[in-house]
């Protein structure tokens, strides 16, 4: 647990006058003093809210993850030799796309409540530069300024990036070497606003794409395509409850028009230091050139490596 050396810090969080939506859209380095400056702040803020609240909030863990991938993933870290029966619980869209089950439906319910414990907490939050401003536009990972820094938040979100995503990229995409950095946040599709996003690839090795949609909150429209360079076709899927995609960054994917209803996703990314991305790796979102990637042979890789951490310390470079 956080020491809070501020017993006032909530008060005080919920009192700043957060920069407009404009001068963060234009990146204003004002918007980043004031991010940076409060970064202590808020970060206390989130412990005090989180015992504060104690008795009626939601201690996030895996149990709200599919059993049938806790399992899997269980079974992995306890003997790697087990780990295609992760890999049989994905589906392949295209090469270097899969989908699956990945919270538990019974439990999305409870995971959603706390979120928006987390919006509600007038704690301010830092939306995706440029992606979704709207409700559920939070960054997630401790190096993006004003993220989510609720500990018990953070230690399910390292969990999710490193006992779950960097395995199983290991595994489905052969992202080892490139895969120490975690970045992350959420969106939210609006018919009114946000409500599709343009062709585009993503400055990491890997991205994970997890729908938060309770099964009764039905949309139309917001079908995300998928472009196969093998075969130049382009294959259209559509997220369902607690259904996560995982894919390659370099390939090149757009969400259409969403027409009613909200979709809400959590996506996350595997890159490696200094923002490095498999050779021939392109994106749009994060300006990364070429000089930033480099080479490592994945051909040698064993399941014990596959199921391991990386020794190396996180950086503090954020895509945006």
């Amino acid at each position: 647990m956080k020491t809070i050396t501020n017993t006032n810090a909530l008060a005080e969080a919920r009192a700043l006058e957060v920069p407009s939506r404009e001068a963060s859209l234009r990146r204003e380095p004002s918007v980043s003093k004031f991010w940076n400056d409060k970064r202590k702040l808020l970060e206390e803020a989130w412990a005090e809210w989180e015992i504060e609240n104690k008795n009626n909030l939601l201690i996030p863990d895996e149990t709200l993850l599919d059993p049938g991938l806790r399992q899997a993933i269980n079974d992995a870290w306890e003997n790697p030799e087990k780990e295609n029966a992760v890999a049989d619980l994905w589906k392949e869209i295209i090469p270097g796309v899969y989908e699956t089950q990945f919270f538990d439906l019974e439990r999305l319910a409870d995971f959603r409540n706390y979120l928006e414990d987390a919006v509600n907490s007038e704690i301010p939050k830092r939306a995706p530069y440029g992606i979704q401003l709207n409700r559920y536009g939070m960054m997630l990972d401790p190096r993006s300024e004003g993220h989510l820094a609720a500990p018990n938040f953070q230690a399910f979100y390292n969990a999710i990036m490193d006992k779950y995503m960097r395995p199983i990229a290991r595994l489905l995409l052969g992202t080892y070497g490139y895969d120490n950095q975690t970045f992350g946040f959420s969106i939210q599709y609006n018919p009114d606003k946000d409500k599709d996003l343009h062709a585009h690839t993503d400055a990491s090795a890997a991205t994970l794409n997890i729908n938060i949609n309770l099964p009764d909150e039905a949309f139309t429209g917001s079908v995300v395509d998928f472009y196969d360079k093998a075969s130049g076709k382009t294959v259209q899927t559509k997220f369902e409850p607690g259904k996560a995609i995982i894919h390659r960054g370099n390939v090149p994917h757009a969400t259409h028009p969403i027409t009613s209803g909200q979709r809400s996703n959590l996506v996350v990314w595997l890159y490696g230091d200094h923002m490095q991305i498999p050779r021939g790796s392109t994106n749009s979102y994060g300006n990364i050139s070429s000089n930033t990637i480099k080479d490592v042979a994945l051909e040698n890789v064993t399941a014990h490596q596959r199921w391991s951490l990386p020794d190396e310390p996180k950086d503090m470079i954020a895509p945006f």
